[in-house]
């Protein structure tokens, strides 16, 4: 190959490179041989879950994307718990007696960091707290971990989508620097739409299973379709990834909660781009021993 040939190949494959690790490309709707493994609740099979613990445990354990659950205050601060109240993963009862029933949304985020969050998983845990959204972002941002926002229980919440959106540019987690590394889903399809009207350069994902007949309707305000691996199927798998979303890109699938090796070698035959796992690095070594 002439001199002038090989500066112009890598220049090329600099280009290449460069568009690969532009904030702005689309990197995040790459597929890639080995589905990405994402942390529920961060790693939540051995640290309490959707605590600061949980995403420190995952990036101990050496992988980047976790996901987590926001919900609302009483007095509208963000926080991230999963169910809807507060009994089964902190003390509330105990400090609260006379609240039942507990529910998230009844008390303010002040009362709510008073709460024991980890005892419940472990001693070793004790006094681990409910984190806000912004305290969360922060270890998230620390971390350099890429995160799976799951809007829950978006009825309760009227307005949650663009408090959210807020407080996550405010965090600076909506510039192109950070696009890559962040998918906001929901069991909730007008919550979707909500967060893709709001901000259509964010990538979304459904959660649920819709038939696959009805599978192109919701490529027009999500990017993936994220089912439990017990729905899930290759031909499903295919029906979805055959359809392009709202940035005209396949559609992807993250399929849930995946926590035992052979389902992880099951799920990985399906086609899946991402399992979504209580036991990351069960599945990460499932997925490198094929």
């Amino acid at each position: 190959m002439h001199a002038h040939a090989v500066t112009a190949a890598a220049a090329v494959a600099a280009l290449g490179a460069a568009v690969l690790l532009s904030p702005d490309s689309d990197a995040r709707f790459a597929r890639t041989a080995q589905p990405t493994v994402i942390a529920h609740r961060g790693a939540s099979a051995y640290a309490p879950e959707n605590t600061l613990a949980a995403i420190d445990k995952a990036a101990e354990l050496g992988f980047s994307w976790v996901e987590n659950d926001v919900q609302r205050t009483k007095d509208g601060r963000l926080v991230i718990i999963h169910d809807d109240n507060l009994a089964r993963t902190t003390n509330v009862e105990d400090v609260f007696p006379d609240r039942a029933p507990w529910k998230v949304k009844d008390f303010t985020a002040a009362e709510i960091a008073k709460l024991d969050a980890g005892s419940w998983f472990s001693p070793s845990y004790a006094g681990a707290r409910v984190p806000t959204l912004e305290t969360y972002m922060r270890r998230v941002e620390r971390n350099h971990e890429k995160l799976l926002l799951e809007i829950k229980n978006p009825e309760l919440y009227p307005g949650i989508e663009a408090q959210i959106l807020k407080t996550l540019s405010n965090q600076g987690w909506l510039n192109g620097a950070h696009r890559s590394r962040l998918i906001v889903q929901s069991f909730s399809t007008d919550s979707l739409r909500a967060v893709h009207d709001l901000k259509p350069a964010l990538t979304t994902g459904y959660l649920g299973s819709p038939k696959t007949e009805e599978l192109s309707g919701y490529a027009g305000f999500t990017d993936m379709i994220n089912p439990s691996y017990t729905t899930a199927s290759e031909s499903y798998v295919s029906a979805v990834h055959a359809l392009k979303g709202p940035h005209g890109k396949p559609m992807r699938v993250f399929t849930w909660t995946v926590n035992d090796a052979a389902t992880a070698r099951q799920v990985k035959g399906y086609g899946v781009d991402g399992i979504i796992t209580n036991k990351p690095d069960v599945v990460r070594d499932a997925l490198n021993a094929d």
